[in-house]
């Protein structure tokens, strides 16, 4: 959320310092008169910001009004987000305190308790699918009835997910948190009533309500990170909250298959089977939602990062939703990200419903090592996802391939989005998956009906090749590391004047600095 200037501070007097200990970067106009007039001295490196030589006589205020051209609006973001160093005051604001940055031990927790209730979303989106053939049979449906049972996850999430992200911005992580935990609940204990054959609607009714409680779940590893964990860690942080998720539908691929065999002749059998499985699923869900309650906070005490302090500063009356929107859309980066998230991650959506079909097809009666054959797929992207996040927070690298992808692409779009909600970005790039995961579902499902596995496999790689394309043409603009590295290296805005020295200071700002704003 971008810190705009208030009415007080545009009244205040020419050359006066922000009373809230930010400073304002000088138009390209005026830094190129800064330019010309350092050129031939030996700091012609530099920036200063105080508009002369260092041993002008100028008085700073003549120079900060100067003309100037207008920042463009991540440039103007960029700008205000730089604070004054930490113990260095500006007149008038000398009892401003600097934010402590700290980290608190509760953010392992907190990290757990989403992580665990987002496994068994997940598990409850694939537990039907899995096992499709069974559940046609015990219900009497078609297969088409059963993949909109995972379907729905993806069609509830597109329309919900602007209210889901508003409410994440203005209403916080803590409710965000209880609704995603407590529709969950809710859902799978109507499951519970739907052990019958003639009871479809009900177990999709159910199903509705994880679906909900997915679109509160989805959008919240980025946030968690940011809100919780410090610059090294956040993506570490955020590639294991993707992971509780990821670590569900690994589950959903195992224990389905186990838990409810194939015993269509002996009826009563397998809807006992499906009562244990629903029931199991409701015992955990209602735990995990009970310690939602208790140890879900809000935000620690202190924020865990410069980027993170920043921001927390921003008023509320500040944040425009809309505003959020329009920027994340007239950035070319994300625009191209969210493509090939959408790309990718619906093509792991398609293949994760349809692989029952697929297996069954030259397969028959192995439901249990389709289960298996997910099992791998799903544990080999936990795998990649643990070390790609590893990776980036002490690389900061985020060319990537599919592998890992979701944690990478949240934490990519955190990046170059900076700052603008990391709920909202995350948002988008799930809707972009869910609509191609429908498309890619609905296209696959038909062209494995009609032609076999085989087609509808060279469909998705195909989409997949696109995807890979236009990922090694996104722009990485990390905003928010070069925030924090800005910084940690101590290139930072100074207080034009000292109230120990009355000679004007200078503010120098590195070529990386200068880029980054």
């Amino acid at each position: 959320m971008a810190r705009q200037d208030s009415e007080e501070e545009a009244a205040e007097g020419p050359g006066h310092p922000h009373a809230n200990g930010y400073l304002p970067v000088l138009g390209e106009a005026a830094l190129g008169e800064v330019g010309a007039e350092l050129q031939d001295g030996p700091k012609a490196g530099c920036l200063a910001l105080n508009g002369g030589p260092l041993d002008s006589p100028v008085a700073p205020s003549e120079t900060l009004t100067g003309p100037q051209t207008p920042l463009a609006p991540e440039e103007e973001t960029q700008a205000r987000l730089l604070p004054a160093g930490p113990g260095e005051g500006t007149p008038g604001a000398e009892d401003t305190p600097v934010p402590r940055i700290a980290l608190s031990a509760l953010r392992f927790v907190v990290l757990l308790i989403f992580s665990l209730y987002s496994l068994v979303n997940a598990f409850q989106w694939i537990q039907y699918s899995i096992i499709s053939n069974v559940f046609e049979g015990f219900y009497g449906v078609s297969s088409l009835h059963i993949d909109w049972l995972s379907m729905v996850y993806m069609l509830a999430y597109v329309p919900l997910i602007f209210p889901a992200t508003w409410l994440l911005d203005t209403r916080g992580l803590r409710l965000t948190a209880l609704l995603g935990s407590g529709l969950n609940c809710l859902g799978a204990w109507v499951k519970c009533g739907s052990v019958q054959q003639h009871l479809f609607w009900v177990t999709m009714l159910g199903q509705c309500l994880c679906s909900v409680a997915q679109v509160f779940i989805l959008g919240l590893p980025s946030r968690i990170a940011s809100v919780w964990f410090g610059p090294k860690e956040v993506s570490t942080a955020c590639a294991t909250a993707v992971l509780g998720n990821q670590l569900g539908t690994a589950v959903g691929f195992l224990l389905p298959p186990l838990l409810v065999p194939n015993t269509q002749k002996n009826t009563h059998l397998l809807a006992h089977n499906i009562s244990t499985m629903f029931y199991g699923t409701s015992a955990i869900s209602t735990l995990l939602f009970i310690l939602t309650i208790i140890a879900f906070k809000e935000k620690p005490q202190y924020p865990p990062s410069q980027a993170q302090a920043a921001l927390q500063d921003s008023p509320p009356e500040d944040y425009s939703y809309k505003k959020s929107i329009r920027n994340l859309f007239k950035n070319v980066p994300f625009v191209l990200l969210l493509i090939t998230y959408g790309i990718m991650t619906g093509a792991f959506y398609s293949v994760s419903t349809l692989l029952n079909q697929m297996i069954l097809t030259h397969y028959e009666g192995e439901e249990v090592n389709a289960g298996r054959i997910g099992l791998t797929l799903v544990v080999a992207g936990m795998v990649g996802s643990i070390i790609c996040g590893l990776w980036l927070d002490y690389t900061k690298t985020y060319n990537f391939f599919m592998t890992g992808y979701l944690p990478l692409g949240f934490e990519f779009a955190v990046e170059i989005t900076y700052p603008e909600s990391e709920g909202t970005s995350s948002g988008l790039l799930n809707a972009a998956a869910q609509i191609f995961g429908i498309l890619f579902t609905l296209a696959q499902g038909k062209l494995i009906s009609e032609y076999g596995p085989l087609a509808g496999n060279l469909f998705l790689c195909a989409w997949m090749l696109v995807g890979i394309i236009l990922t090694a043409l996104i722009k990485s603009d990390l905003r928010r590391h070069n925030i924090n590295i800005g910084i940690k290296n101590d290139i930072q805005a100074l207080p034009i004047d000292s109230p120990t020295d009355q000679e004007p200071k200078t503010v120098m700002l590195s070529k990386q600095s200068e880029s980054a704003i």
